[in-house]
């Protein structure tokens, strides 16, 4: 199938690419399943499906959410013949709280001195473009403080996340705290989301909570 692949897939040097591999493997050594992420090229990434019309990240596999492996073996064979990036489902091992650069540091600040201890503190990556993600145990919706908040993304069933170190675009997805750091433990979904509630209010961010009835939510405002 790949041979209808027209743009020509960014050439990674051998370390790269044995990197990516052992990184996947390493995930799933741990429990997290992994599936193949379509391969960069160019500005776009390409699946070898032939007809597909997406051109951002997307994961390599039509039935991805079925195929998605924690079988270290299986993972590494996807890994043999092509620099894929490294997709990891969401709503399985952990659920991901997605938020701004901005909130994210604040954020980080927060759990790193939380008395809950490693209760909430656990891995964080960060996107090229600035997004930093929280990884957190699994199964928790969001608060309804958060639930229509624009600022905070839940990331939870038919859901993945691009995993470090997936080349984009932009640059490399990176952890800010790396699994090994948090000691590949998760940490409380509701004690992330109360930090996030805590760092919101004192941006002066107005939240669901916050308003008086028929009070309309104040105007957004950009990170």
């Amino acid at each position: 199938m790949w041979g209808n692949v027209g743009p020509r897939v960014a050439r990674l040097s051998p370390l790269e690419r044995v990197r990516l591999r052992r990184v996947a493997v390493r995930y799933a050594g741990h429990g997290w399943e992994v599936t193949p992420g379509a391969c960069l090229a160019n500005s776009r990434f390409v699946c070898g499906r032939a007809g597909c019309p997406t051109v951002g990240c997307h994961p390599a596999l039509e039935n991805w959410e079925q195929a998605a492996s924690a079988d270290p073996a299986r993972v590494a064979t996807w890994w043999r013949s092509r620099p894929h990036g490294v997709l990891l489902p969401t709503g399985r091992a952990f659920d991901v709280l997605e938020v701004s650069a901005h909130l994210g540091r604040h954020v980080l600040d927060a759990v790193a001195t939380h008395p809950a201890g490693f209760g909430v503190r656990g891995p964080v990556l960060v996107t090229p473009t600035g997004r930093w993600m929280f990884l957190v145990r699994p199964g928790d919706p969001l608060r309804p403080e958060l639930e229509h908040c624009f600022h905070v993304v839940r990331h939870g069933p038919g859901s993945w996340i691009a995993a470090p170190p997936t080349r984009l675009p932009e640059g490399i997805v990176r952890w800010a705290v790396a699994p090994e750091q948090a000691r590949w433990q998760l940490p409380d979904s509701y004690l992330v989301q109360n930090a996030l509630i805590d760092a919101l209010r004192a941006a002066g961010v107005t939240l669901a909570s916050d308003l008086h009835p028929g009070q309309l939510p104040l105007p957004r405002r950009g990170w």
